[in-house]
């Protein structure tokens, strides 16, 4: 499958309105890689030492024998540390894991410093919040990318990254985005098997993520005394909306992404949400619940239930409804009409996937670019926090027209930041 021709800049909102990516382009190379094709040393750089990036990075080398981990950065200097001591441990792969202290950055700037030594790939883990600067300046650099989801945590700074995103396939990169099921073998059959027709025209979906809570805020007074505003936020990122983008956008996204996937990734044309925070978080502005109801211009509906709440039940399936009959994912996939289809394939991780397909693309000079796609789900998700915030009706155009940009400028680690009010539907206005 290839994906719809790339307009230019002035036609892009048009663009997001109306297309409907159908899968990841593969681009025919002429030239112009760093160490790209055949079997030559791939030096790669890692941005963001979390749980997430360390398993990224393993993956990353698991995914060809010539890949070789030379950089890592992270704001924390002590994340960075455990995370390359644990790398190192990993018997897989520890000979190739290969960072100096020279090539070992902290700080603020870490991200510039990876993407602006010799590294050919950059993987970026960071909290969501940073993900649009750090994809602007791998794209300027000519890196390679595999970026994490979601895109980010304001259409403004989405949007940035989109546009610089278009620079990929000028310079035959290869971005994968980190929507992990894309690249699982059951429900890309199953999905194949929507849009071809299997349950008919397809005309409710309803997806859940109810899940524990994430990362809990601790109690102001366990702050240390020194520790700046930004410092503290940081390192309890995903209580704020800046940094993680509420709950919706930061883990319910890869449900999001797969209403998207259902409907060829095809914006919805408007939504209403409801949501709240029902449990105290000492600290901090995310909810724990959003439930989102979305419309597109077709007349099809999605909803969207997601909370974060220690509860008796969590769920986190999908179920597909159409004129011929209904797909459910819960475990693994199938599809009920006047037959019964369940995937009988074979499994393989989907973290391992993503980055073999990233690998291979860059090895076979036909670089996968999921950049629309991923701005398209990372942008819908925001759609649904922004109507659960306001209480309003939110309309595609208004997300694509939003000035709501979250993200501190210039960003300092001695400046004031106050932590931002939580939102409080009919009185936070839509912006």
């Amino acid at each position: 499958m290839t994906q719809e021709q790339t307009p230019n800049p002035s036609t892009r909102r048009e663009f997001l309105q109306t297309s409907a990516a159908t899968g990841a382009a593969a681009l025919m190379a002429t030239g112009n890689y760093a160490h790209a094709q055949g079997t030559q040393k791939l030096r790669i750089g890692l941005i963001g030492c979390g749980g997430r990036g360390s398993g990224a990075a393993i993956q990353a080398l698991n995914a060809d024998p010539e890949n070789y981990l030379v950089a890592m950065g992270d704001v924390s200097k002590v994340q960075l540390d455990n995370s390359l001591a644990e790398l190192k441990k990993d018997v897989d792969v520890s000979k190739r894991v290969q960072v100096t202290p020279e090539m070992s950055f902290s700080g603020l700037d870490a991200y510039l410093k990876v993407i602006q030594s010799d590294v050919d790939v950059v993987l970026l883990a960071s909290p969501p919040g940073f993900r649009p600067r750090e994809i602007a300046a791998a794209v300027e650099a000519g890196k390679h990318i595999f970026a994490e989801k979601p895109m980010g945590t304001d259409a403004v700074n989405v949007l940035m990254a989109l546009e610089a995103a278009r620079g990929v396939k000028a310079k035959k990169l290869a971005f994968v985005a980190g929507y992990c099921w894309r690249y699982d073998y059951a429900r890309r059959a199953f999905y194949e098997k929507i849009h071809a027709g299997e349950i008919g025209e397809l005309r409710q979906i309803h997806a859940t993520y109810l899940a524990g809570p994430v990362k809990p805020m601790p109690t102001a007074d366990t702050r240390p005394k020194e520790m700046s505003d930004v410092e503290w936020q940081i390192r309890n990122w995903y209580n704020f909306v800046w940094l993680s983008g509420d709950g919706l956008v930061e883990q319910a996204c890869h449900s999001v992404d797969k209403i998207l996937w259902a409907m060829k990734d095809k914006p919805p044309l408007r939504c209403t949400a409801t949501g709240g925070r029902m449990v105290p978080n000492n600290e901090g502005n995310i909810y724990d619940h959003i439930s989102v109801f979305y419309e597109w211009a077709d007349g099809t509906r999605a909803t969207m239930a997601q909370r974060q709440i220690q509860c008796p039940h969590y769920d986190n399936s999908d179920y597909l409804a159409g004129t011929k009959g209904f797909g459910v994912i819960k475990n693994k996939p199938m599809i009920q009409t006047d037959k019964m289809w369940t995937f009988t394939g074979i499994e393989k991780n989907m973290y391992q996937v993503e980055h073999d397909e990233f690998f291979a693309s860059i090895r076979n000079g036909k670089p996968l670019d999921n950049s629309e796609r991923m701005a398209t789900s990372t942008l819908a998700g925001i759609m649904g926090r922004m109507a659960a915030y306001t209480g309003a009706e939110v309309t595609w155009k208004q997300v694509l027209s939003s000035k709501e940009d979250l993200f501190p400028k210039p960003l300092t680690w001695d400046m004031n930041l106050p932590i931002k009010p939580m939102a409080i539907p009919g009185r936070t206005p839509l912006v």
